[in-house]
């Protein structure tokens, strides 16, 4: 597999007939795909269908994944699960594997940013699983990433919680622009969030769909669905 090139390049994120096969299942199965610069990309499909597969292969977090591959240099990962270090505070966690004169005063403004401007020397158990994940987002930003993975960070919230979380990623989103791609099994979640959303099926990109801000989500949710195979009861 090719390595992550060294600058940023137009797509952000190229993928050519990338493979990927666990005991003779293939789950990746020659995929092409372009992600251009600054795009909110988020990938649907049924639990196993291997979107979470594809996220570690572009994050190059897979040495067995085959095919090309071209992403950023710098590209941040945030997970359903926080993981943060519970013997960190929580400045000392956003800044984990950082060094530089500038760092602390990095930390400080990302969890600024974030709404954590007076939680920096909280412990990771004194964080409810919101201000957990608004960490995580910190940690991730603080490193101005060109690509931000999200691996269903909200998946583990309660709903109103959620509801937060998808304006406050947005916000970043909108004020750094990274290239992100955001893996969810929540149709409605990738149609608040993503300009445009794919739906992983049998190892290949069954469907790749555009959002139109200005399109009643209805319409999209109705053919996300049945890309997926789900049909809602009319009752």
């Amino acid at each position: 597999m090719a390595p992550h090139t060294e600058q940023l390049t137009r797509p952000a994120v190229q993928l050519r007939g990338l493979t990927r096969s666990f005991e003779g299942r293939t789950v990746l199965d020659g995929i092409d795909l372009d992600l251009p610069a600054g795009q909110f990309t988020a990938l649907l499909g049924h639990s196993g269908s291997g979107k979470s597969t594809l996220l570690r292969a572009v994050a190059g977090l897979d040495p067995e994944v085959g095919g090309q591959l071209t992403a950023p240099a710098r590209v941040s990962v945030v997970f359903q699960d926080s993981r943060l270090l519970p013997w960190r505070r929580v400045l000392d966690n956003v800044l984990l594997g950082l060094d530089g004169k500038d760092t602390e005063r990095r930390g400080r403004e990302a969890l600024a940013e974030v709404g954590l401007e007076d939680r920096e020397r909280a412990w990771p158990n004194e964080l409810s699983g919101g201000e957990a994940q608004r960490a995580a987002l910190a940690r991730a930003l603080v490193r101005e990433p060109e690509l931000l993975l999200a691996d269903e960070p909200f998946g583990a919230l309660d709903a109103l919680t959620r509801i937060r979380m998808h304006h406050l990623l947005r916000e970043l989103w909108e004020r750094h622009r990274p290239s992100v791609l955001l893996v969810t099994h929540d149709v409605d979640e990738a149609i608040v969030l993503a300009d445009r959303v794919l739906v992983l099926e049998h190892g290949r990109i069954g469907l790749d769909v555009r959002i139109d801000r200005d399109t009643p989500r209805s319409a999209y949710r109705e053919r996300l669905l049945a890309a997926l195979g789900v049909t809602e009861d009319p009752r």
